[in-house]
């Protein structure tokens, strides 16, 4: 306690009136007017620690607890809008320690410390803030593995939540013209840092959602991207704000959160479907080189081909096969029918009397006939499968497409089939094969 403090007694001086018999006589209101100025003279701005208790969060957004230790308590107070920079969350039992004045309350001769800052003691606020919203949000099941969802592979249109004046969104932008600049790309801007951060952030990607809604399939933004550079963990606080995470989790749009640099861990990333290490390879995750793409067309069309070859291959087995069986089938026939002509040959010898000679010869023609007509209408139905077969091999046979006026053009010397202009370069020498002949011609202009 300051000196003057101790030995002024000016500082408790009765008024005139007040003296009796030479005593100094104090009303109850100038004796704690008295104690207030003397406390609050005394403890103008001092730092203290303890032990909280009976907190209470008031609905005016004041923020009413004790701090205790083994001997002592006091009352504790932290009012608007100081309450709205406490990152952590209060709660009874809770060690900490607070800077502030000290306040005499006069109508109840009750004193407190109105706090101006409050730490947790042993780690920091934004650390315990953290680790308690995380303990908080994985009860809830935002970080589920259940609930991500993969990144759609070459998406059309790509969303992007960001500064416009960062590092990220040029890295950003960089890396997705240089990969597959076809992209069609909407950005969102908001501010990454400072008080108002994270409501910007939140709202962009709400945002992002509502817009999705009024545009047809085909034009919706099938990724989004939501991230800054890298930066003090004060500097990345917005993406570990429960807003944000929430705007996240309830996004329809597939997120990828790319905040920091790979040592960076935030909320966001939690919560995201994908944590990029960077936004660069938030660019990279998105889409893939524009030469790999052309490499697995290449193999889809070798691929095309070979199974084109093998369906040719077995359509001619496949129409063997029906010549052979067609003949076994005529043979069979032809064997089973001059088979029967001899039976009745045989039994019309065995039964030869004069009488019925006219009948059995008239038998006999019968079954003749029959035997005709049947083999005539098995050769029919054979040679009906077999003009089947042969037409179905001609329509899938690559020279029945030159008959009606398309030809096929190779490059030389290596008789490669020319699919596109990019694949011939000037001077190249290419022959074509059309219905009837080939021609050889040399490449002047592309």
């Amino acid at each position: 306690m300051p000196n003057n403090a101790k030995h002024n007694p000016s500082l408790l001086v009765a008024t005139p009136a007040a003296l009796e018999n030479g005593r100094h006589v104090y009303t109850v209101s100038e004796l704690t007017r008295g104690i207030k100025l003397i406390l609050e003279t005394s403890f103008p701005a001092v730092w203290v620690e303890g032990e909280v208790s009976n907190f209470k969060a008031h609905t005016s957004g004041h923020l009413y607890f004790s701090l205790k230790d083994t001997d002592a308590t006091l009352a504790a107070a932290i009012f608007m809008p100081g309450s709205r920079q406490v990152k952590f969350k209060i709660e009874d039992g809770l060690k900490v320690v607070c800077y502030g004045r000290v306040n005499a309350y006069l109508p109840r001769s009750q004193y407190q410390i109105i706090v101006e800052r409050i730490e947790p003691k042993g780690i920091g606020s934004l650390q315990l803030a953290l680790e308690q919203l995380k303990e908080k949000l994985a009860k809830e099941g935002l970080f589920a593995s259940a609930h991500k969802r993969p990144i759609p592979y070459l998406p059309r249109r790509v969303g992007i939540v960001t500064s416009l004046s960062g590092a990220a969104i040029c890295d950003i932008l960089k890396v997705l013209d240089r990969r597959f600049g076809e992209l069609n790309i909407v950005i969102n801007p908001v501010q990454v840092q400072g008080d108002a951060a994270k409501d910007e952030i939140a709202r962009a990607i709400a945002d992002f959602n509502i817009f999705n809604e009024t545009l047809p399939a085909r034009e919706r933004i099938e990724v989004m991207v939501v991230g800054r550079g890298g930066g003090s963990m004060e500097d990345l606080w917005a993406f570990n704000e429960e807003i944000v995470a929430r705007a996240i989790y309830n996004s329809k749009i597939p997120v990828i959160s790319a905040v920091g640099h790979e040592k960076d861990w935030t909320i966001a990333d939690m919560v995201a479907d994908v944590r990029a290490a960077t936004p660069s390879v938030a660019a990279e995750l998105i889409t893939p080189k524009r030469e790999d793409l052309k490499e697995r067309v290449r193999g889809l069309t070798a691929d095309l081909e070979r199974s084109f070859l093998n369906t040719l291959s077995l359509c001619r087995d496949s129409i063997a096969d029906i010549l052979r069986r067609m003949q076994l089938g005529m043979d069979n026939a032809l064997r089973l029918n001059t088979n029967a002509c001899l039976a009745a040959q045989k039994k019309l010898l065995l039964l030869n009397p004069a009488v019925t000679l006219g009948q059995y010869q008239r038998q006999v023609s019968d079954f003749a006939r029959q035997i005709l007509v049947r083999m005539e209408h098995v050769l029919k139905m054979r040679q009906a499968l077999f003009f089947a077969a042969a037409d179905k091999l001609r329509s899938l046979s690559p020279l029945s497409i030159l008959g009606r006026g398309y030809s096929i053009t190779f490059r030389m010397p290596e008789s490669k089939i020319i699919k596109s202009s990019a694949d011939l370069n000037v001077g190249d020498t290419i022959k074509t094969r059309l219905n009837e002949g080939e021609v050889l011609s040399r490449v002047t202009e592309l």
